[in-house]
């Protein structure tokens, strides 16, 4: 059985001039009051008696107060609490008159049940973690997100890919009317070739028909010069007339040679190889948009492989959390974040963050059956009888706040005092509050 708190009593902490009440065992207990009054002081006065010195307040002792501060807290596992003296000493009494210390607390106090907007006031991640801890599973997750979060990151950087292939692909200019291979223009460039090379012949025998010409001109000017002095040279020009005439002939015939000759032309070649030129670039270009094609495919399906791949991993992390004792239905981790019914911390309504937390802080430490919670005048009265209820069914014991004089509030706190309560509180008994009961406001 959870252990709950029983009855407070306190005089001169923090705005308490002197205060007891006792919370219903179960469901809400609404401590209301105008701001300035005191209500906070006494959430504050429970957590310090049952929290330790370190939810001490700062200016525990009340403003002119002569006497000291003094607390008085009982438990229902029957364990009294108390702070007393100039030092506020604690004092722990077990149910069999045993005094203890706050060793015994700890037992079965969660401190974030005293102190629950540190955890409403916790990063997402931070939420995440405790909730991660107390199930049994963060490591699995986290080893769960991560492969996830690799996938993902290689998905994403596939499809940025696979979208720049495409993109690439659709830029670029295809022509349909190509072949499919490039065209060989080598048969045309020998055919080319030979031509050039008989017209290289050709010239050759032009600049050697030329040169004969030349040969012939000059033995004529030495022939002339050589007739001046005939007399001397007869022999010499018998011998040029020889050669003369050799030269004559041979004159003749290679004229006749070369006017026989006929250059061919290569227009109609150059013409074909520059439209196999034309041809080939085509269906280069056809064959790199078919290339950029396949590749933007490519990348395309393994975009979509890898989301299959998210989404089973999506399926074993879903299976891993539907197979842990969560403190809630519906509650989980997504991305690192705490979420319930689908919705973020910061997206969930007031009542179902606090359903969160109290849910949560009683998994911490199923022994401490209470939680204390501060300001909660945001809540309407319909949302304020579904939380009630929600504890109710949960064996939950929560002491609120409400900046409120209204019937909702069990307790009035006016001016540091219970609200018709008579004084003094620890050395007398404890009047009897009201108690919250199911839609009764």
């Amino acid at each position: 059985m959870s252990v709950k708190i029983t009855a407070l009593e306190a005089e001169n902490v923090k705005r308490i001039k002197a205060v007891a009440l006792t919370p219903a065992p179960t469901g809400l207990t609404l401590v209301g009051g105008n701001n300035n009054q005191g209500k906070t002081s006494v959430l504050d006065a429970l957590a310090w008696a049952l929290g330790g010195e370190k939810f001490r307040p700062n200016a525990a002792q009340r403003d002119g107060a002569v006497a000291p501060a003094h607390l008085r807290v009982t438990l229902s596992n029957g364990v009294v609490v108390e702070r007393k003296g100039k030092n506020s000493s604690l004092t722990v009494t077990d149910p069999t008159g045993r005094r203890s210390g706050q060793q015994l607390l700890n037992a079965f106090v969660e401190p974030l049940a005293l102190d629950l907007p540190r955890f409403m006031e916790a990063s997402d991640k931070e939420k995440a973690d405790i909730l991660l801890r107390i199930i049994g599973i963060g490591n699995e997750l986290h080893l769960r997100d991560m492969e996830i979060k690799s996938i993902y990151d290689k998905r994403t950087f596939t499809g940025q890919l696979a979208q720049q292939k495409k993109n690439f692909a659709d830029e670029l200019i295809s022509y349909p009317d190509a072949p499919e291979q490039p065209l060989s223009a080598s048969d045309l460039i020998r055919q080319q070739q030979d031509i050039l090379a008989r017209n290289g012949e050709n010239q050759r025998l032009r600049q050697q028909a030329q040169e004969l010409a030349r040969q012939e001109q000059q033995c004529l000017d030495e022939l002339k010069r050589t007739r001046e002095r005939i007399a001397e040279l007869e022999k010499l020009r018998e011998e040029l007339d020889t050669k003369h005439t050799k030269l004559f002939n041979q004159r003749k015939n290679a004229e006749k040679t070369v006017d026989q000759l006929q250059d061919e032309s290569t227009a109609e070649l150059e013409a074909s190889i520059q439209s196999i030129e034309e041809t080939n670039r085509k269906v280069r270009a056809n064959l790199e948009k078919a290339r950029a094609e396949d590749e933007a495919a490519k990348y395309a399906s393994d975009y979509d492989k890898l989301t299959d791949a998210i989404e089973q991993k999506r399926k074993e992390r879903l299976a891993l959390l539907n197979g842990a004792d969560l403190p809630l239905p519906e509650l989980s981790v997504e991305d690192g974040a705490l979420t319930y019914k689908g919705k973020r911390w910061r997206d969930m309504s007031g009542s179902d963050q606090l359903r969160v937390s109290a849910a949560i802080v009683r998994r911490l430490n199923p022994d401490c059956g209470f939680v204390l919670l501060d300001k909660l005048e945001q809540m309407d009265m319909t949302t304020l009888e579904e939380f009630g209820r929600w504890l109710e069914a949960e064996g939950l014991q929560a002491i609120a706040t409400r900046v409120s004089t209204g019937s909702e509030c069990q307790i009035i706190i006016e001016d540091g005092m219970v609200k018709g309560a008579d004084l003094p509180v620890l050395s007398a008994a404890p009047t009897q509050t009201r108690t919250w009961t199911k839609g009764a406001f």
